[in-house]
């Protein structure tokens, strides 16, 4: 497995997870197997198994540290005391997660979740990352109990818009747009002007 000058190779079970992003980045989804990652590995076809029963044990642990990173890079944006202000810098950390890391972003979004024994664990890193959402959410709207509601429905709102617009601005179809780069430009922090309007209607 090929790692970094000066740094130790990877222990087999963390290399399983890069040869498997590798193998799915080169040919697709359909062609991650175990016996796959061990040959890119050069290892037994038996090793893979050691740390993951099944292929979709393997799946489950990528799309895990997927999450994982995407939720660290959201808590690495820039913080402010203003909440508005703190969204508007999840909303564009959000949208550029999605364009410098696609393969991780369709994996986490558009990937069907496997269904090993163990996706409790899958499960709780995808919901710390929409927590992350949630925790700014409570500033603007109070942490109290009767707001739990209307934070879980802007939260599904903002990551919609954002999801959206991530599809839009790296989608194929918006360079043969009749759209100035100007525009273009400018689309980001439009929608999320927007949204801040939309969101200070709230009580």
């Amino acid at each position: 497995m090929r790692t970094p000058k000066n740094e130790p190779p990877l222990e087999l079970r963390d290399a399983c997870i890069v040869a498997a992003q590798e193998i799915i980045a080169e040919r697709g989804l359909e062609n991650l197997s175990l016996r796959e990652v061990a040959r890119k590995l050069g290892v037994s076809h038996q090793a893979p198994y050691k740390h993951y029963p099944s292929r979709d044990h393997l799946l489950t642990e990528v799309m895990r540290r997927c999450f994982q990173r995407f939720a660290a890079h959201l808590d690495a944006r820039p913080h402010h005391e203003d909440p508005a202000q703190d969204l508007e810098a999840l909303g564009l950390q959000y949208l550029a997660y999605a364009r410098e890391h696609p393969l991780e972003y369709r994996l986490m979004f558009s990937t069907t979740w496997p269904e090993p024994a163990d996706r409790a664990d899958l499960t709780a890193d995808a919901t710390h990352t929409f927590d992350v959402l949630r925790g700014v959410l409570r500033r603007v709207h109070g942490d109290r109990a009767e707001m739990r509601e209307a934070i879980d429905l802007d939260a599904l709102y903002i990551w919609s818009t954002m999801h959206g617009l991530a599809g839009v601005m790296d989608g194929p179809c918006i360079d043969h747009l009749d759209v100035k780069a100007k525009v273009l430009k400018q689309a980001v922090r439009h929608a999320m002007a927007r949204m801040g309007i939309g969101l200070s209607g709230t009580v």
